[in-house]
């Protein structure tokens, strides 16, 4: 038993010394450009919001060519590769092409907690992403307060919220012409 217990603590220490060298070969992206808060990607993985409260956040990615593409529902998206060098921060400038605006009725989805509402964020600054129909429109943080959400035509959705505080969601919404549909976010 004791041998066991020997292997199974030289696994995990090499497993752990294999994490703390893969950490080391990281650098970092950030991006800036209009709309700010649009989603960065990186070579298809969510990372979070370019800016929050005007600050440009820098996301950690692996060393060498990333393909980072920027999304807004908005907007085209912008994809782009960069080269990332290890502990260094590749910075990305980016113009995105609007698209044609959605024409009313329009409805609205948010997010809403389980204490009574108010116009503060009951999220606590999650940036966990929101796709409809498969594609991204936000984070949780700008669209669960009572003046905020997302303006949607009136029709049925597939809804999924990938959250680190609220954990996944997958549903389906229907949105009505000038009502608000709220979406209850409890903590796993």
């Amino acid at each position: 038993m004791q041998f066991k217990l020997h292997s199974v603590i030289a696994v995990l220490g090499c497993a752990a010394f294999a994490g703390s060298m893969a950490a080391q070969d990281t650098g970092y992206v950030k991006a800036v450009g209009k709309p700010g808060d649009a989603g960065v990607f990186i070579n298809g993985q969510y990372a979070g919001p370019a800016t929050r409260f005007t600050i440009a956040e820098k996301y950690p990615a692996p060393v060498g060519e990333v393909e980072v593409t920027i999304k807004d529902p908005r907007y085209d998206d912008f994809t782009t590769k960069v080269t990332v060098q290890k502990h260094k921060t590749a910075h990305i400038k980016y113009t995105m092409k609007m698209l044609e605006p959605a024409k009313p009725p329009f409805g609205r989805l948010r997010f809403g907690g389980g204490e009574p509402e108010s116009f503060l964020s009951v999220s606590g600054g999650d940036t966990g992403a929101v796709y409809i129909n498969d594609r991204f429109y936000g984070y949780i943080d700008e669209l669960n307060n009572v003046g905020g959400g997302l303006l949607l035509n009136p029709g049925t959705y597939n809804l999924h919220v990938s959250s680190p505080r609220f954990g996944e969601i997958n549903q389906k919404v229907t949105i009505e012409a000038d009502k608000v549909t709220v979406i209850p976010l409890q903590t796993k």
